[in-house]
C-alpha cells in the first residue's frame, strides 16, 4: 500500500508523564488516535462528519504497541501514521512516537487495526463510497464532500 505518511507535531506536558517523569503507557494511545484522525483529515474527512453524514464511527479493534525508550516532560515529538493496508471494512496502520525526522530516534512503534462500524449499532460496515475511493486515490476529496 503506498499511503502518505503523516508526521502530527506532539509536545509532551506535565499531565502526559507519572510519577516516575516520563510518559505514562496509555498517554501513547492518545497521540496514536490524533494522528491517525488528522491523517483522515488530511484526505478531507472528519470523523464527526462521516458520523453525522455517513452513519459510520471508526472504533479501535486491535493495537500492539513496542516501547522502545520513553519519552519525558517538555520533548517536541511526532506521532505519525501510515496506512499499510486497506480492507472492505477495516484499515491496519503503522504508527511511531518519534523525535522529529532529521533527529530520527524512534521512542514507541504501533500496529493499529481499526473497524468500520455503523454509528448507531456499532456493527461492522462498509467504508463509505467516497472514502474507499480517496484512499485509493481515485480522486481528491475535500471536507464536504463525502
Amino acid at each position: 500500500m503506498n499511503s502518505p505518511l503523516l508526521a502530527w507535531p506532539v509536545r509532551i506536558y506535565y499531565e502526559d508523564t507519572d510519577a516516575s517523569g516520563v510518559v505514562y503507557h496509555a498517554a501513547y494511545l492518545r497521540f496514536f488516535e490524533r494522528a491517525r484522525t488528522e491523517w483522515l483529515r488530511r484526505l478531507g474527512f472528519s470523523q464527526e462528519r462521516l458520523r453525522k453524514e455517513l452513519n459510520v464511527a471508526f472504533t479501535l479493534a486491535e493495537l500492539t504497541i513496542e516501547f522502545r525508550r520513553p519519552a519525558r516532560l517538555d520533548d517536541a515529538l511526532e506521532a505519525t501514521a501510515e496506512l499499510t493496508r486497506l480492507g472492505g471494512a477495516s484499515l491496519v496502520f503503522a504508527q511511531s512516537l518519534r523525535e522529529p525526522a532529521n533527529a530520527g530516534g524512534v521512542l514507541a512503534r504501533a500496529r493499529a487495526r481499526v473497524a468500520c462500524v455503523d454509528a448507531r449499532s456499532f456493527r461492522p460496515c462498509p467504508l463509505p463510497e467516497g472514502l474507499m475511493a480517496a484512499l485509493r486515490g481515485e480522486g481528491s476529496r475535500r471536507e464536504g464532500s463525502a
